[in-house]
């Protein structure tokens, strides 16, 4: 992790931050106060090993085979109906070849015709999938006001739909969301038509919406609710990570810096300010709290920089505060996580569904156990039949041999 801040600089007025926010509240809209301080990334081996994060990469593909199988009236579908759909699926390999790296979740049987391989999914598996539907029936306002949070927090209340069903996983929506918008939105939702012909979802604001950060400064008795007050972000330094002077020293006046809520307009604001830096801080804090596990690929949060107004090196953002966010690199890939998330004193709710994906990452390690004791199985087949065979040879001599002797 390398931090590559600006030098200290005010555009228009120096002023000292001991002056109280309330009475200077455009103290922060000019100011600037990065420093040139560069700082190397720290594993933390924790975070890296957090099984429902590292592990979602192979299970969503899981789920949207399963979901296909579940989905055909007879329960059970021939390799043919999913061969052609792999990279629709997110599947990494030969449907066939990942359907059976699973035999814990996917049971394979012969078809009713031309013995082609059929799947269906096995009584655990099954189970698992009646649990997940009764969350989603159980949790439906929930998880509509998480999407609706998310739109929220857009410039202008309003999402592509290609945009959105990049982000369902995240938010737990189930892969035919959209499709059945009568049964999956209320009348708050709407679709628009947006620019480039795009087709888009936008939501009526209705009441003031409150995010994490201001819910928790609000049951502490540390925040009223009042417009540029400061809320100081909860960090979390992980073990033998240790800040600059300069990086501490600017964190400490960063935190009293006012906090902007993501769900406000932002837009009369200097967007080089930290003022603004702190919203879009904020702004991820909020994002990665609406998320199952609290976590997504960096990559796949750019295609938000858009739509909630965040800079073009939005990625930096992470690397200056690594006591909020962690970057794992497993996976090849990058990973953002929120720290606070898996605090013991956090305020942030669990999400409905990740008690399920628990259970499907557990049933998935069962599969590795299964296909271990096959291998060794066909060893030891395959030893015994060897050794059959040896001991026919040595009896078939043995019988020669004795009945040449009874000759002479």
């Amino acid at each position: 992790m390398i931090f590559n801040f600006k030098k200290s600089a005010v555009k228009a007025v120096k002023l000292s931050y001991k002056y109280k926010v309330q009475s200077l509240p455009f103290l922060y809209f000019q100011r600037y106060s990065y420093v040139n301080v560069y700082m190397k990334w720290k594993k933390d081996s924790y975070f890296d090993s957090i099984e429902h994060i590292h592990e979602s990469i192979q299970l969503k593909p899981i789920i949207a085979l399963k979901d296909c199988i579940v989905q055909d009236p007879n329960g059970c579908i021939p390799i043919s109906a999913v061969t052609k759909r792999g990279l629709e699926l997110g599947v990494p390999m030969k449907v066939a070849r990942f359907l059976r790296q699973y035999p814990s979740i996917f049971e394979e049987f012969t078809g009713p015709k031309y013995n082609l391989p059929w799947f269906r999914l096995t009584p655990e598996a099954a189970e698992i999938d009646k649990d997940e539907k009764r969350v989603y029936e159980e949790c439906s306002r929930e998880l509509k006001s998480r999407l609706r949070k998310m739109i929220l927090m857009t410039r202008e209340n309003v999402l592509p739909l290609k945009i959105i069903q990049g982000m369902q996983w995240y938010l737990g929506l189930p892969n035919d969301f959209l499709q059945h918008p009568e049964q999956n939105l209320d009348e708050s939702f709407k679709f628009v038509e947006m620019e480039d012909g795009l087709k888009g979802l936008t939501v009526d604001s209705g009441e003031k919406i409150y995010s994490v950060m201001e819910k928790t400064a609000m049951k502490r008795g540390l925040y009223t609710g009042g417009p540029m007050e400061a809320i100081e972000f909860p960090l979390y330094p992980s073990k033998g990570l240790r800040l600059r002077t300069k990086i501490e020293n600017w964190l400490h006046e960063f935190q009293k810096v006012p906090y902007i809520s993501p769900y406000d307009d932002f837009s009369s604001f200097d967007r080089n300010s930290d003022i603004v830096e702190k919203r879009l801080v904020g702004v991820l804090h909020e994002l990665l709290s609406l998320f199952v596990e609290h976590s997504a690929e960096r990559k796949k949060l750019f295609c938000l920089k858009k739509y909630l107004g965040l800079p073009q090196k939005v990625h930096k953002a992470f690397e200056r505060h690594p006591h909020m966010f962690y970057l794992s690199f497993r996976n090849k890939t990058c990973t953002v996580i929120l720290k606070e998330a898996y605090s013991n004193n956090s305020g942030i709710e669990k999400h409905p569904l990740l008690r399920v994906r628990k259970k499907y990452i557990k049933l998935m390690k069962e599969s590795e156990v299964i296909l271990r004791n096959r291998r060794v199985n066909n060893r030891l087949y395959n030893c015994n039949a060897e050794l059959d065979l040896d001991s026919n040879n040595l009896n078939e001599r043995g019988h020669d041999m004795t009945s040449c002797s009874l000759e002479q």
